[in-house]
């Protein structure tokens, strides 16, 4: 591997946070009982937390068993403490992803190091279960990914195609593909608590698309615990909205005549998609809210439509 770098052989596993005091605790109490057949590490990031994050972490470290660091990052957004945890990472040979509100299961991260460890894998994403504190009746199971559910099988494979994408709340790295330059795409940042992002979904795409070679491992396993304030269908008509706005700034050119730099045919579907979210009120109260996602998203796709054209002229 030809890289300036002094590489050691061991695992970075990176926790970006935000006001996470309340998760901390429990995360890093479950990463100390890790067994990793290499030496590993905790990084997190703490991106200007106004809460008690900077001094839960500084005892965190003085007394846990296992190796913390940290650091600040000031540049607000997840995309630039991912990024950050990259350049702090880079002369480990991997490095580990995991959210400050997720919990490992036991084994999680030998079961990323026992397929990195074959050289051919550049990355490896597993399986995650959601945690809710109440269920309504409108949150039907194909609404869970949104959450960040993975569960495509309980065998391991290949990854192939953009149809079963991993997450980088629970993925884990060979650092030797960041050595180049390749971060995170700052298009895609989320600030504090604000919804949408997307920067791990063109990550994925980037990957895959370049022939790197990605696997899923169900056996590198984490529960994700889901607030009540996102148990609301708001949330996801919200992120919705933002990845269709996201999707016409930055991924899509459309052809033929515009209105306000919309194509109109996108007036037309927009009309269509909102007749089917009345119909299904009607006659389906409880499964209408994949159609009123589709009907934001494409509001969004209108909207991110219009600001490309204004920010051309």
């Amino acid at each position: 591997m030809n890289t300036s770098y002094p590489i050691k052989d061991q695992v970075t596993v990176a926790v970006c946070c935000y006001n996470a005091a309340h998760y901390l605790p429990n995360l890093i109490e479950e990463l100390s009982l890790q067994n990793c057949s290499i030496p590993f590490e905790v990084l997190i990031i703490n991106n200007n937390s106004i809460d008690n994050t900077q001094e839960l972490i500084e005892r965190l470290a003085a007394v846990n068993s296992v190796t913390i660091r940290h650091v600040n990052e000031f540049e607000q957004g997840i995309v630039f403490a991912r990024n950050r945890a990259i350049e702090e990472s880079l002369t480990s040979r991997y490095l580990a992803f995991i959210d400050s509100d997720e919990v490992p299961r036991k084994g999680w991260l030998q079961a990323a190091i026992n397929i990195l460890r074959n050289d051919e894998i550049d990355c490896v994403g597993g399986k995650i279960s959601i945690s809710l504190s109440s269920r309504p009746k409108w949150l039907s199971d194909d609404l869970l990914p949104f959450y960040g559910e993975v569960n495509y099988s309980n065998q391991r494979f290949l990854i192939r195609e953009l149809s079963t994408p991993i997450w980088s709340g629970n993925i884990a790295y060979n650092m030797r593909i960041f050595h180049q330059g390749l971060r995170f795409d700052a298009r895609y940042n989320r600030k504090g608590y604000a919804l949408g992002g997307g920067e791990d979904n063109m990550m994925f795409r980037y990957l895959l698309q370049n022939n790197f070679t990605l696997m899923y491992e169900p056996r590198m396993e984490i529960l994700h615990l889901i607030p009540d304030e996102k148990i609301k269908r708001r949330y996801f008509l919200k992120i919705h909205y933002i990845a269709g706005e996201k999707s016409s700034l930055y991924e899509m050119d459309f052809d033929g005549k515009k209105i306000f730099g919309v194509p109109r045919y996108m007036f037309l579907q927009l009309f269509r998609k909102a007749y089917q979210v009345l119909l299904f009120c009607l006659v389906k109260p409880y499964a209408y809210m994949r159609e009123a996602m589709n009907w934001t998203y494409q509001l969004g796709m209108i909207i991110g439509c219009y600001k490309k054209a204004y920010k051309q002229k």
